[in-house]
């Protein structure tokens, strides 16, 4: 039987969803450099051949660890779903002669070079700069337009993404954004291979999107995502996702399978990610690349990720499109024959739909809620009304336990400040957006008000 080393960190889909899928077509060795989420302990145990935590000395030189731990299991290929872990994982890979992302998965990691390899192939993106100082910024800012958007250049989730409107907001943002890549990295949100990424930033304009012009109905987001896969350096498209309107500054809310795109828009969006994935020259990976949508048809890329999207983005393209997509990447890095999509599946084509939402302690206009709330998710089904035929689950290994204060939301600190991930089924994508709607009008009104103890413990 084939063997695979499954490398696990924060972030990527649930890891309960990842090794049940992996250990149906191989057997796994799981080389843990974050803590096993607890719901998924004792399924890892039983679906692993070997569960290693390594010490800290060892985590100093990443592909080292992980190659010698490919070589003592004798792993047939090896990979990762963690944004965190994949430039690691691919170096490794190169080391080892197995098949990997490549020597480019740098570019779909770092956004200064990200957007820099597009900007050499001519491709629509906003205006950057890349950023390593406070006066790197100030000088940024005096050839760029305001308002301005900070990134970490190795963060995920909107984590330290700061807006500034003006030139006096410069000083306050950088330090800002610093302190949270630290604090992120102490809650293991971080990238685990390149020691100083914390010091590496790009600061952009802020292109105008508008969602109205690509949707038929309200209420979705400005910007979509197309999911996909590199097989021996062909990009393969499986799918668009949609989104609802972020938080400021640019914190996903939920992600929503499939996108109701007309087929003409989805062509040209998918033909766009295309060139992207290319431009970056990627080999064997999954692949997530986020795209802003504009008035009269314009678009810009956001980013392309060298791995599959997080949350709950497999488990809903599985669901709504009966495609594995964890196994048919273990197949396709163990050589074996894959059938990938001959084009991006389309909403004809899905059986109903599926979204995941992020709750945050914020409203449907993005106003933090007035009070500290207890998370409760039997309340929240039992109290929510739906409609017919959804169903609500919350993902346990992404969510506090019940009982639990709810995060205040931090606007710097992204994703880092969610409370739970719920996931939802529907019988098409515009009941899924709805729902999505009436649970971000109930969360505040229905979950149990905390008491100043809880609050202060």
């Amino acid at each position: 039987m084939s063997k695979v080393l499954l490398v696990h960190a924060k972030g990527g889909p649930p890891l309960g969803h990842v090794l049940s899928r992996t250990a149906a077509r191989a057997e796994v060795h799981l080389l843990a450099l974050s803590a096993l989420p607890p719901v998924v302990a004792d399924s890892a145990r039983r679906l692993c051949a070997s569960v290693v935590t390594p010490s800290d000395a060892q985590r100093s030189d990443l592909v080292t660890l992980i190659s010698s731990r490919a070589r003592a299991v004798g792993a047939d290929a090896v990979l990762t779903f963690s944004e965190y872990a994949v430039v690691a994982v691919a170096e490794a890979c190169e080391a080892l002669g197995l098949a990997g992302a490549g020597g480019a998965a740098a570019l779909a990691r770092d956004k200064r070079l990200m957007r820099r390899t597009w900007r050499e192939h001519g491709l629509s993106q906003p205006e950057f700069r890349s950023v390593a100082t406070e006066a790197d910024l100030h000088e940024a800012a005096g050839v760029l337009s305001f308002p301005l958007l900070l990134k970490a250049a190795w963060s995920a989730g909107s984590t330290a993404h700061q807006i500034i409107r003006s030139p006096q907001e410069l000083s306050g943002a950088w330090w800002r954004s610093r302190e949270v890549m630290a604090e992120s990295a102490q809650l293991g949100y971080a990238e685990l291979h390149v020691a100083e990424s914390q010091g590496h930033f790009v600061v952009e304009e802020i292109v105008t999107g508008t969602a109205s012009e690509w949707f038929e109905e309200p209420g979705w987001g400005d910007y979509v995502s197309v999911e996909g896969v590199v097989a021996d350096g062909i990009f393969h498209p499986v799918c668009l996702s949609g989104r609802m309107p972020t938080v400021e500054p640019f914190t996903e809310r939920a992600g929503i399978t499939p996108a109701l795109l007309s087929q003409d828009a989805q062509d040209r969006v998918v033909e766009l990610a295309r060139r992207a994935v290319d431009a970056l020259g990627l080999r064997d990976c999954g692949t997530h690349t986020e795209i802003k949508l504009g008035a009269d048809g314009s678009m810009w890329l956001i980013e392309t990720a060298a791995r599959f999207g997080g949350a709950m983005t497999v488990p809903q393209i599985e669901d709504v499109f009966g495609l594995d997509l964890v196994g048919m990447l273990v197949d396709q890095l163990l050589g074996r024959p894959v059938r990938w999509p001959a084009q991006a599946l389309t909403p004809a084509q899905a059986r109903g739909a599926a979204g995941s939402l992020v709750v945050l302690a914020v409203d449907g206009d993005g106003e933090a809620w007035h009070e500290r709330k207890i998370w409760d998710f039997p309340v929240v089904a039992k109290k929510v009304p739906l409609s017919r035929g959804s169903e609500l689950s919350v993902v346990a290994e992404s969510s506090l336990p019940d009982g639990q204060v709810v995060p205040v939301y931090d606007p710097a600190g992204g994703a880092n400040t969610m409370a739970a991930l719920c996931l939802l089924s529907a019988t098409d994508a515009r009941t899924v957006l709805r729902d999505f709607e009436t649970l971000v009008d109930a969360l505040p009104l229905v979950l149990p008000v905390a008491q100043p103890e809880e609050v202060s413990a």
